[in-house]
Order: structure tokens, then sequence, then C-alpha cells
């Protein structure tokens, strides 16, 4: 038997063979079985009918439980309730009772709270009653519980109806969620097919739109087909005729309904734009649903869905417009077959309560929508876009936030580029997940990258560090590791401030924990930073990560640790231990090594490869400041380039050594110190104990001077300029020969 949706959540009243899955789906009852339970409660008076009476008339009922199927609450009409009543033949034994074959779990669960059954069958062509609230209604037969009564159940059906329904919609957070759950609650429950239509772009908040307010289909539903009609005759009875109930296509006569397609689909105007002053501006405003029949409607839904479409005839349609807690977001239109009743007015408050939880489901998701949004960015532009890639040494990064839900965070790293072709690694978790543990992580970052722009030891940026947590706040705590690695000296510097320690991974597959010293968290104030120096060799792996990744519900921090430096050593022992493992590939097995329960915090993860860069590119000297110091300098840089290979530079080379020289020399008064590097560019360093930055500047045509940094600019791929505690450092770099077709 096909399985229609419906809104029924737990356990429900049944009655006219209508059962739920498990998914909490409604199955469309089946009036013949109901008309066969009636006539079995009240059997033994009457005369007997002929056998091909019962058929018929179980026949007929199937057409009219099939036409059914959509009605507006889903809920079954009240047991015993019929369309008609099925005598049975004389002399034939009781009467099967066909709810057996209902699920046993579905019959348990609506049991439970199923209303007293109580004879009401109403007679064959019974009245529409509530508009397929409660199936079949009319007037009680002899017997039965009285025209009140019937109402009464009508109306705790309506309100078990809308109460489930509301349920559902209330369920979803996302917007598609929520109007999905309002088409599966209302179809075929209250509505055998819907529309929705929603405001593009959906204001949020106190926003006011500043253009037309248009609407755009945003969702429609219809009445399932029919795909199985054998369960039926097994369920009902063998040989009963079902061509009224199904088409010879499988699906519901839906041939009479406008808007639905040859094809099943509802062919509905796409967008539409809201005049100022016309009828659906005015619908909307009033804000009640209305039957289409209604003059207003009449007017309004040509514009909603086209004018090539027709309107439905009779009540068989109910225009509700969506308003959220300011204003008017969209509409929502309920369309029903002329196969069952028409919508009634009591099926308006239905309608409107429908369309006020959609509504305000609506504007809470798109609010959610913003604020998720904003958490988004803001961790965004928390933390780099991407990773700078200095000379010596290869980096890769991964963050993960603590939950879906909970998208920021104050776990952030960075890599600085400093002096000297070094590079600051940092890794830093403040505490909590929230938007005030980001923006303080904001604020920490900011300062780690002006403190190490300065050039400071490791141990200093912590202190100050600690200094501006303490301004933030009493309360304002944090870990931080931070590392300056040297590729030259192939040496690293590290200072902690009650992080976890890093490891370190070696070429030939070793991984070792580094003894670090602890240190205290930033913060706390009052406490000293030490700083450890310790060996670099080319091809090892440092891994800097925050405590989510070692610490969680299942284990300790330092059992952590462990698993993790074990399974580092394993990865390099699976790529082999002539070359190390790849650093993104690598970073990726790493946080496979989080089990279901691990995630209780924020990860953030930065692994450096070094490289470093061989004593023999290298090239240093000392120059006294002197006048002859420029001449000196012009050739050490030509002799170096002769070793290397490249005398294409030298006069390029020569032009700028001597300009930035000469700078350095007129303000300077201790040695000044020169350095080429020869990695993937031709790198110069130029180091002097003057702290003014030089500035560029266009020369007149009659200065003297002015021009040493307007050559550099023009002929350097780039330069810069860089203060240190101990002075200033001007760079510049050439691009090797060739290197345009290497690329």
């Amino acid at each position: 038997m096909t399985e229609y949706p419906t809104s029924q959540e737990g356990p429900q009243p049944v009655a006219s063979g209508g059962g739920t899955d498990e998914a909490g789906h409604g199955k469309a009852p089946i009036a013949a079985t109901e008309a066969v339970r009636t006539h079995a409660a009240g059997a033994g008076a009457g005369p007997a009918a002929e056998p091909g009476a019962a058929a018929a008339a179980a026949a007929s009922d199937v057409r009219a439980a099939r036409s059914a199927a959509g009605s507006a609450a889903g809920l079954p009409r009240p047991r015993g309730a019929a369309s008609a009543e099925v005598p049975v033949p004389a002399g034939s034994g009781p009467v099967q009772n066909h709810d057996n074959a209902r699920p046993r779990e579905a019959e348990d669960a609506h049991d439970a709270t199923a209303p007293p059954a109580g004879p009401s069958a109403a007679p064959a062509g019974g009245g529409g009653g509530t508009a397929g609230l409660h199936g079949a209604g009319g007037s009680a037969s002899a017997g039965g519980g009285g025209p009140d009564a019937t109402a009464a159940r009508r109306e705790g059906d309506r309100l078990r109806f809308v109460g489930a329904a509301t349920r559902r919609i209330a369920r979803g957070i996302d917007l598609d969620e929520i109007v999905l759950g309002l088409c599966r609650a209302t179809v075929p429950t209250f509505s055998d097919a819907i529309l929705v239509y929603l405001r593009d772009p959906l204001p949020v908040g106190d926003e006011r739109p500043v253009g037309p307010v248009v609407l755009r289909l945003r969702r429609t539903d219809r009445l399932r087909p029919i795909d199985d009609l054998t369960d039926i005759s097994s369920t009902i009875g063998a040989g009963m005729d079902l061509a009224g109930a199904a088409g010879a296509t499988g699906e519901l006569d839906f041939s009479q309904l406008p808007l639905v397609g040859p094809q099943g689909d509802l062919p509905a105007a796409e967008l539409c734009e809201i005049r100022p002053g016309g009828a659906l501006a005015e619908v909307l405003r009033g804000v009640r649903p209305v039957f289409g029949s209604s003059a207003a409607a009449r007017a309004a839904l040509p514009e909603l869905l086209g004018l090539d479409h027709p309107l439905p005839r009779g009540n068989r349609a109910v225009l509700a417009p969506l308003r959220g807690r300011r204003r008017v977001i969209g509409a929502a239109v309920f369309l029903r077959s002329p196969e069952r009743p028409a919508f009634e007015q009591n099926d308006l408050l239905v309608a409107a309560q429908l369309a006020t939880h959609t509504a305000l489901g609506i504007d809470k998701a798109v609010l959610y929508g913003r604020e998720a949004y904003i958490a988004d960015e803001l961790q965004r532009t928390m933390l780099p876009d991407s990773l700078p890639q200095p000379t010596g040494v290869r980096l890769a990064s991964r963050y993960l936030p603590a939950a879906e839900t909970a998208r920021v965070g104050g776990d952030w790293y960075d890599a600085i580029p400093l002096p000297g072709s070094r590079v600051a690694l940092v890794v830093g978790d403040v505490m909590g997940h929230s938007m005030t543990s980001a923006a303080i992580m904001g604020q920490l970052r900011t300062t780690a990258q002006t403190l190490a722009q300065l050039d400071l030891p490791p141990a200093e940026v912590l202190h100050h560090l600690d200094e501006q947590a303490q301004r933030l706040g009493t309360d304002r705590m944090a870990t931080c590791m931070y590392a300056v690695y040297d590729p030259v000296a192939h040496r690293i510097t590290i200072a902690n401030a009650g992080h976890p320690p890093p490891v370190l991974l070696h070429l030939g597959g070793r991984a070792e924990v580094l003894r670090v010293p602890p240190g205290a968290p930033i913060g706390v104030g009052g406490v000293d930073f030490e700083a450890v120096e310790l060996d670099a060799p080319a091809g090892a792996t440092l891994l800097l990560y925050t405590d989510g990744l070692v610490e969680s519900r299942l284990r300790d921090v330092w059992t952590g640790i462990e698993q993790l430096r074990e399974r580092l050593a394993t990865t390099a022992q699976l790529t082999g231990l002539d070359h190390p493992p790849p650093l993104e590939a690598l970073c990726d097995d790493v946080l496979d090594m989080l089990g279901p329960g691990d995630r209780d915090d924020d990860i953030a993860l930065l692994a450096a490869r070094f490289d470093g860069i061989a004593p023999s590119d290298v090239a240093y000297w000392f120059l006294d400041p002197e006048e002859t110091a420029p001449g000196r300098a012009r050739r050490f840089a030509r002799r170096a380039l002769t070793r290397w290979g490249l005398e294409e530079l030298s006069d390029s080379l020569e032009l700028l050594v001597s300009e930035v020289v000469t700078n350095a020399v007129r303000y300077a008064e201790r040695p000044v110190t020169l350095r080429l590097l020869r990695t993937d560019v031709l790198r110069c360093e130029v180091g002097d104990d003057s702290p003014q930055l030089p500035r560029q500047r266009r020369a007149r045509d009659t200065d003297e001077g002015g021009r040493g940094l307007f050559l550099v600019n023009r002929l350097a791929r780039r330069w810069g300029a860089t203060r240190l505690s101990s002075g200033k450092v001007v760079w510049f770099e050439l691009p090797l020969p060739g290197a345009g077709e290497r690329r």
C-alpha cells in the first residue's frame, strides 16, 4: 500500500484502517475496511444481501477513500464512521476485522491515545463536514453519538493536526527544512498540492527593502502517485475493483485540478513582483488567509500564479500570507482536487496557524543564517587566508571548529616572515569557542604580528602578549607557542606559554616530543618566559597544534600527545625513511586519528618542513662605515656571482648594492652587514644600526641624491625595509636567469 506523508507525530488516534510508518508518515485510510468493521459492530439486523453487494459497496468505499487520501488533517475519522454500510450475506460467518492487516507497531501506537469508538456511521453520500479533517461527515445514524459528538471529534482531530503540523515545522533549523516541513505536514493531509512563495531576497532583521518586492516560488509539493495497488487488494479483499481509486497511470485523478500539468508538475509562475496598491498587495497586507473564490483572491491569484493559469473553482484554494515578526515575507497557496471536500471556514483558521508558524520559523532561520555567516566571516578573517612561502621552509595548516553549531573559537595559527630569511611560527588557543574568544584571539594575533615585525626574541614576544591579555580583561587567558626558525643556521628558538609541546619528525622516521619549558598561560601576569634553542635539521618536520587535537573526554593530554607521536612515526615508516612524507597528506593523516568522541574543542594545526639554505648558497661580509664601503661591497658581490655562475646579474646587483650600502654607511656608526642568498631568487640584505627606515621619494632635477631607492624599486622584483631591535635591514630580490623558463 502506498504511503503518503502526513504531519502526525507520536501516538495519534486511528480509525478507518489508517496507520503510520516508522518515519511518522500516515497512510491513506481504507474506507472499505472501516465500513466492514462498522457493519460487524452492528451485525445481526436487516435482511441478507447478495454476495456481490458487499464487493460493490467496498469498491465504492475504496474510491471514496482514495479521493480523500490527502484529507486536511491526516487524522482518521472517528472510529466507526464510514461512507456506507456494507450488508453481510445471510448465513455468512462473523465478518473478519480487516484492521488486523495493519502493522502491529502502528496499531499499538495509535490505539494508545485513540478516542473511544462509537457507532457514528453516516449514510452513503453524507456531507463533507470539515472539508477533509475528519473524512465523511453528516448526521449521525441511529444509535450514534449525535451531531454534538461528531463535531467534538472533528474539533479534536483539527487540534491534533495543527499541533502535529506545527511541531513538524518547528523542527526545521534552516530555511529549506522549514519550508519542507510545511509541505510535508499539509500534503496530502490538508491539501492535495501546495505552492510556497518567499521574498527574494529575504529581509533580515530590521532591514528595509530598497527595490521592488519580488516573490519567488521556493517549493511546490503534491500528492504522491499510487505505485503499488497489490497491497490494497490484499488488505481490502481480493477481486475488488480499483479502477475508481486510481487511473490507468497509477496516479490519483488530478485532471480537474488547475495548475497541475500533464506530467503532474505545478507550472506556476517562478517570479512575481508585487505591485504597490495591487490586489495581491492588498491580500498580503490583510495577513488573513482567504478562499480562492473570494473577490480579493480571484484578483490576486493571477498576479501571483501567472495569467496563463486558470483559477481553481469554488473553495478549493486558500491563499495564506506568510507574515514574520515585522513584515510579510511570502505567501502559501493550498489546493484541493475536486475529488475531496472543498475548504470550509474552519480551514482558514488552520491555514492561518500553519502560515504563522512557518513565517516565524523562516524569520528565525534567516536570522540564524546571518549569525552563522557573520561567525564564519569573523573566523575566516581572524585566520590567515594563505600561508607565506618563506625561503628554506614549507608550511601547511588546518583548522577545525569545535562543532558545526559553534563555528568560531579562540584557536589560531600564523607564519610571519622575519628579516634574514627567518620565519616565526605561532600557534595559540584562547579559552572557549565563542564570539568573545574569537575577538580576543584576533587582538592577540595582531599583537603577535606587530611584535614579530620588531624582531623581538620569542620570550620577549610572549611577555608583551601577556601584558596585552591583562589589558583586555582579568579573565582573558590563552596559551601560545612562539618559535623562530633560521634556515641559514638550521636552528629554531622556541618559547612556550602553557601550550602543549611540539613534535619533531626527523627524516629517518623518528618522532620526538621536544623538551621546552612549559611556562604559564598568557594573561596570568607576573611570570617570566624562557626560550630554548634547538637544532632544526634539513628534512625534519615540526608540528605545532592546539590541545583540541590531543585532549578530549576520552583521553588526557599526555596520552593524546603520545598517540600523535606514534601516528607521525607510523606515517613516516609508510612513506619511506629516505624522504619525508608529503606535508598536506601528513596533516590529513594526523586529523584522521580523531575518533567519534574526540572533538571537544577547536583544532589548529601548523606543520613546517625544514629545508634550510645550504652554506654554499650564502655569502656574508662585514663592512666598516667608511667611504670605501660601497666599492668593497661591489667587489664582494661580483666575486659571489662569479662563484655561483650568475655573471649576468653583475651590472644590476652592483648598482643596487652600491646604492643601498651608501645609504647605510651615511647613518651607521657600527659595521654594516651584507649578505647574499641564492635560492629560487637572489636576495641581498644590508643591515645597519640606525633605526630610521628609508622612504622612497621622487627627486627633483636639482637634487644631488634621493634616487637610490627609486632605482631599487625599478630594477628589483621586490624590496623592503624592516626595523630590528638593533637597527634595520633593507633587502631586495632579483630573479635568477632562466627563472621564467623553469616556471
